[in-house]
């Protein structure tokens, strides 16, 4: 009897969670970056579902309690690099951008290893990640940077 009154509880509440709303908005896209046609499929392929506004919203990103950490971590990934809203980034955002993508992909920290359990087509291979890298060292204000820029 205690069993099945605990297991109605657990139902009670996950049924309930489910009418928690969560803002599952794809905004407006106000730029986009400029890539080259060999990083362009790449990043829609691993980076936009996070860091831009067309965010794929799988069927399970509207089971409660899996929607809260994907909202959660699709509007963080949104907050901190947006690939769709370019236009808010000046040379020197860029040029920080482009740094923190080189360090998250040398130390595998993106794409974000949870993410790559349900879409292992994100996965990146080394090529890939040179392709981004390199693309990021020819993003503007990257030129300007010498060996003084990094020890700051």
């Amino acid at each position: 009897m205690r069993l099945k009154t605990i297991m109605g509880v657990v139902l009670a509440i996950i049924i309930i969670i489910q009418l928690i709303p969560l803002n599952r908005e794809n905004p407006p896209v106000t730029q986009w970056v400029e890539t080259t046609a060999e990083v362009k499929p790449i990043l829609e392929r691993a980076c936009f579902d996070c860091h831009s506004n067309v965010s794929n919203w799988p069927w399970y990103a509207y089971v409660a309690p899996v929607s809260f950490l994907i909202v959660r971590d699709v509007h963080r990934g949104r907050e901190f690099l947006n690939f769709s809203e370019w236009d808010r980034y000046d040379e020197f955002d860029i040029m920080d951008t482009a740094l923190e993508i080189e360090g998250v992909l040398d130390n595998g920290s993106m794409p974000f290893p949870p993410y790559l359990i349900m879409h292992s087509e994100a996965r990146l291979s080394e090529a890939d990640k040179q392709a981004l890298i390199t693309w990021g060292h020819s993003l503007p204000g990257m030129g300007k940077r010498d060996s003084t820029d990094l020890d700051t």
